[in-house]
């Protein structure tokens, strides 16, 4: 399937989000960096990244033209409509014919990985906010690609330890049928057993396209499990709550143990419905002045929904990357793809959603992660306090070791 430039124009336009930044004239005059935001528009995660992935990486970019006046920056996005056949047919159509220098979000684990290859390939940057896959960082690293904000070592390591030394030892799952669900049940498989508890069984379900999850919860109350965890996002997230609910399966005889859940799932349920759901996340709005300020900012382009840690993480990607372009000239950083993500990774990172933190040599953006658990009705004090953190897990303990990933990089 081909998508011209003006489908994207009017695709964007659609979204309410501004499509590009108008280049400025200044001392680094010439051809503007291209970032181009693939993301879900309009399906199961379009809350969880979609129009306020690119709201915020617009925020990233005005700031980042405000700071240097003579930086040129122009903002492309598309729908992958979750179909990696897609995400690839608009990838190498803006690399090959649009100039576009990097690519953001791939919120689609199968897709960020088919992306990563293609900018290696093409020796462009990929900027992975979207994907949890920890192949990324993995057998399928390469010296193009950062991933950003999550992944499923991480998520499966927090949750799955931390769950099981709370009573949480018998566990089914129900997972998306897709990259991202297949990586997340065999590491949270490894870290349930690890801790001593146990796997009972797994249905995975087709993804996208599933809403009825009712047979699949069915399963998992029937497996005798006393937890029940969610190996799925956005949409199927809060239609599984929901359906569980429906069906009485619920705390205190069975725990629903989110994984990638996200502040967009809490809101779209409710806290009475959600009220002590323990996940993880890498950014919450409410943790410090530093995100309460960004927050202020990228909610006034996209009001009725809160950034989560994809979001966040686009802005914080695409502000290092931009910093790194005005340091090292927008010429220099379109000749070569790996050249800059060696000098992202040279660089500390630091900015108001993330805070302070680093990169790899495997790629992996590293940073302190937050277990959080929904709060009751009585102490939500607004619309979006929802949240509370429940523990810190320090960056240098909350990802991969770096040895045990079986990147190349690493090795070479």
């Amino acid at each position: 399937m081909t998508i011209g430039r003006r489908g994207l124009l009017l695709a964007a336009a659609a979204a309410s989000v501004p499509f590009r930044a108008r280049a400025q004239s200044g001392s680094q005059s010439g051809v503007p960096i291209r970032i181009g935001v693939l993301t879900d528009l309009s399906g199961q995660y379009s809350d969880t990244a979609g129009v306020t992935s690119i709201a915020c990486t617009q925020q990233a970019i005005d700031e980042a033209r405000a700071a240097a006046p003579g930086l040129q920056v122009e903002l492309l996005s598309a729908d992958h409509q979750q179909k990696a056949d897609l995400a690839l047919n608009i990838a190498r159509q803006w690399i090959d014919r649009d100039g576009v220098d990097v690519i953001t979000n791939c919120n689609n684990s199968a897709i960020g990985l088919a992306i990563s290859n293609l900018c290696h390939d093409r020796n462009k940057v990929s900027l992975n906010t979207g994907a949890a896959t920890a192949e990324l960082t993995g057998s399928a690293c390469n010296a193009n690609l950062v991933q950003w904000t999550y992944d499923t070592w991480e998520i499966a390591h927090s949750t799955g330890v931390s769950t099981v030394q709370s009573g949480g030892d018998k566990w089914f799952f129900i997972a998306a049928d897709y990259a991202f669900g297949r990586a997340m049940q065999a590491d949270l498989t490894r870290w349930v057993t690890q801790a001593g508890g146990k796997v009972l069984g797994t249905a995975f379900y087709p993804f996208p396209g599933t809403t009825d999850f009712s047979s699949f919860l069915l399963q998992g109350q029937a497996s005798g499990a006393n937890v029940i965890g969610l190996l799925n996002a956005g949409g199927d997230f809060v239609n599984c709550i929901k359906q569980a609910h429906e069906f009485g399966i619920m705390p205190p005889k069975v725990k629903l143990a989110g994984t990638a859940a996200f502040i967009n799932s809490i809101h779209a349920l409710g806290l009475e419905t959600a009220q002590g759901l323990t996940y993880t996340e890498s950014f919450y709005w409410d943790l410090n002045d530093r995100t309460r300020a960004f927050t202020k900012r990228a909610v006034a382009r996209t009001p009725d929904n809160y950034p989560n840690q994809i979001q966040a993480g686009d802005y914080s990607a695409t502000t290092h990357y931009l910093k790194i372009v005005n340091q090292m000239g927008m010429a220099q950083a379109k000749a070569s793809g790996a050249a800059t993500v060696a000098a992202m990774k040279a660089m500390p990172t630091d900015d108001d959603a993330y805070g302070k933190g680093s990169i790899r040599i495997d790629g992996r953006h590293v940073h302190d992660v937050y277990l959080l658990e929904a709060k009751r009705p009585s102490e939500s004090k607004g619309e979006w306090d929802l949240l509370k953190v429940v523990k810190t897990v320090p960056a240098a303990e909350a990802f991969r070791p770096l040895a045990d990933g079986g990147c190349p990089l690493v090795r070479s």
